[in-house]
C-alpha cells in the first residue's frame, strides 16, 4: 500500500489569500499547503479520501490516470467542493465512479451537486453509484478492508479510516472510547494538528502530541495545517520522536 498526502492544509490552505505572514510568505514548498486529502493506492485500487477544492490539481501533479472509489470524511466544503472533477476519470474509464459517505454526507452531495443527480441529466455530468456507509467495517472492490472511525468535529461527526495498519483522521476533536478501541495497533497514525490556540473543533498541536502519544503508533504525521501553527522547519524541530509534519507529495509505503 502507498499513501501519498494531496493535500495538508486547512480549509483555506496555506498561503491564504492576501495573508502576508511569515508562514504564507515562506518559499519552502512545504509550507505550501493544499486542502487536506489523500490517495491511497492498494494492488490495482486506487482511492482518493476527500475532494476539496484542490482535487483537479491534485490529480494532474500527481499524474493519477485511474480512480476506482471516493471515501468522503464529512460534507464541509474543503473536502467535497472539487466532486465535478471526477466526469474525467468517468470519461476515461467509461464508467460511473463509487462514492462512499455516510447519509447525511450523501444528503449534503445531492444539495451541492444537485445535477449530478437530477432527472434531466445534462450531458457529460459527473456520474457517481452511491454507498451509504456508517460506523461498520466494508470492503471496496473485494480487496481493501476498510474500518470507519467516527469522531467528533465540535458537534458534527467526521469519519476517519482505517485500512490495515494506516490511520486517516482528519478534522477531529474528540474520539469516543469506543471508536479509539479501531485505532489501537496501527503502525501509522494521522491526524489534524490545526493551530497551537485553543479551536472549537480541531485538535490543537498539543492535543494532536498527546493523541499520538496515547495511541503509540510507530510513525505519527500531522495534517489539516493552517498558516497560524508555523513554518514546517520551525515546528518540525518542537515535536517529539515519531512524530512528524505531513507535508504536500509526501508518500508513505506499508
Amino acid at each position: 500500500m502507498t499513501i501519498t498526502f494531496l493535500g495538508t492544509g486547512t480549509s483555506q490552505g496555506v498561503p491564504v489569500i492576501a495573508c502576508n505572514c511569515h508562514v504564507c510568505s515562506s518559499s519552502d514548498n512545504k509550507d505550501k499547503r493544499l486542502r487536506s486529502s489523500i490517495l491511497v493506492e492498494y494492488e490495482s485500487l486506487n482511492v482518493v479520501i476527500d475532494t476539496g477544492p484542490d482535487f483537479r490539481y491534485q490529480m494532474l501533479r500527481e499524474n493519477v490516470q485511474r480512480l476506482d472509489a471516493v471515501l468522503f470524511t464529512h460534507e464541509h466544503k474543503d473536502h467535497i467542493a472539487g466532486l465535478d472533477d471526477i466526469r474525467a476519470f468517468n470519461y476515461k474509464q467509461q464508467s460511473s465512479l463509487p462514492i462512499y459517505a455516510t447519509g447525511r454526507v450523501i444528503d449534503a452531495l445531492k444539495r451541492e451537486f444537485h445535477y449530478v443527480f437530477s432527472d434531466q441529466k445534462y450531458p457529460g455530468i459527473p456520474q457517481v453509484h452511491l454507498h451509504e456507509i456508517n460506523s461498520q467495517p466494508f470492503t471496496i472492490g473485494g480487496k481493501l478492508a476498510i474500518i470507519p472511525i467516527e469522531v467528533m468535529h465540535f458537534k458534527l461527526p467526521v469519519l476517519g479510516y482505517r485500512f490495515g495498519d494506516f490511520t486517516y483522521i482528519t478534522d477531529a476533536k474528540t474520539v469516543p472510547d469506543e471508536e479509539f478501541e479501531k485505532i489501537k495497533g496501527t503502525k501509522i497514525l494521522v491526524i489534524n494538528a490545526l493551530q497551537r490556540e485553543k479551536h472549537i473543533s480541531h485538535f490543537t498541536l498539543q492535543e494532536a502530541i498527546e493523541f499520538a502519544e496515547r495511541v503509540g503508533a510507530e510513525h505519527t504525521f500531522l495534517t489539516h495545517i493552517s498558516h497560524r501553527l508555523g513554518r514546517y522547519t520551525e515546528v518540525s524541530k518542537e515535536l517529539p520522536d515519531g512524530i512528524k509534519l505531513a507535508y504536500d507529495g509526501l508518500k508513505l509505503s506499508l
